[in-house]
C-alpha cells in the first residue's frame, strides 16, 4: 500500500511539474509570437521640462507682446527650446543684447538652452517668448495657450495668464525710438528697437 501511494504521489508531482513547464513555455511563445514591445513613452525632455509661473503681458489686438516664466529642466541632459507656437499669434524667441551702447531686442539664434538640472528665466527686459501680432486683444485674466518645441522634436504645452504690465514695452519702433504712447507709430515691426525699463 505504501509503495502504491508513493508511486501515485510521484506521478501527480511529475504531471503538475510538466503542466507548469508547458504553461511557462506557452507564455513565452505567446510573447514572441505577438512581438509585443513596451509602450512608447514621451521623451524625458518633454516630460521633465516645465515652466513655472507663466504669464503673458496683456495687449490690444495687433500689438506685440510677450510671455514669461521660468523654464526648469528636471533631466540629466541639456534641453534646448528652439521655437514656440500659440493660436493667439505668430511667435519668435527673443533676447536682449547691447548694440551701440543700447539694449535692443532681437531673435534668439539657436533658441533657449536650459542646462541639465537648471533653470532659464524668461522675463521683461530679458529673454522672452514674443507674440508678434495677436489676432485679438489679450485682456488681463485671459488664459493663453502655448507650445514649446524642443531640439529633439518633442513639444511642451503650457497655459499662461494675461496680466497688465507697464514696463519693458515688447514692441518694435520703425525709427528706433518709441512714440509717447509706447506703441510703434506704424504698427510694423522693425528689428532692433531699444527696450523700455523692466520695472513694472
Amino acid at each position: 500500500m505504501t509503495v502504491d501511494i508513493t508511486k501515485n504521489t510521484l506521478t501527480r508531482i511529475a504531471a503538475t511539474a510538466g503542466l507548469l513547464v508547458t504553461l511557462g513555455l506557452a507564455g513565452c511563445g505567446n510573447d514572441a509570437a505577438t512581438g509585443s514591445t513596451p509602450t512608447a513613452t514621451p521623451s524625458a525632455a518633454a516630460t521633465s521640462l516645465t515652466i513655472k509661473d507663466p504669464w503673458v503681458k496683456a495687449a490690444p489686438a495687433g500689438e506685440m507682446t510677450a510671455a514669461f516664466g521660468v523654464l526648469t529642466n528636471g533631466t540629466g541632459a541639456d534641453v534646448t527650446v528652439v521655437s514656440a507656437e500659440s493660436p493667439a499669434s505668430p511667435m519668435e524667441l527673443h533676447e536682449m543684447t547691447m548694440k551701440d551702447g543700447k539694449m535692443v531686442m532681437q531673435p534668439k539664434e539657436g533658441g533657449f538652452l536650459i542646462k541639465a538640472g537648471g533653470t532659464h528665466e524668461l522675463s521683461p527686459g530679458g529673454d522672452h517668448l514674443m507674440l508678434m501680432s495677436p489676432a485679438k486683444a489679450i485682456e488681463a485674466g485671459d488664459e493663453v495657450t502655448f507650445t514649446l518645441k524642443l531640439a529633439d522634436g518633442t513639444t511642451v504645452p503650457f497655459t499662461a495668464i494675461a496680466k497688465p504690465f507697464a514696463g519693458a514695452g515688447e514692441s518694435y519702433a520703425p525709427d528706433m525710438s518709441m512714440p509717447a504712447s509706447g506703441m510703434p507709430a506704424s504698427g510694423m515691426p522693425t528689428p532692433g528697437m531699444p527696450m523700455g525699463s523692466a520695472t513694472p
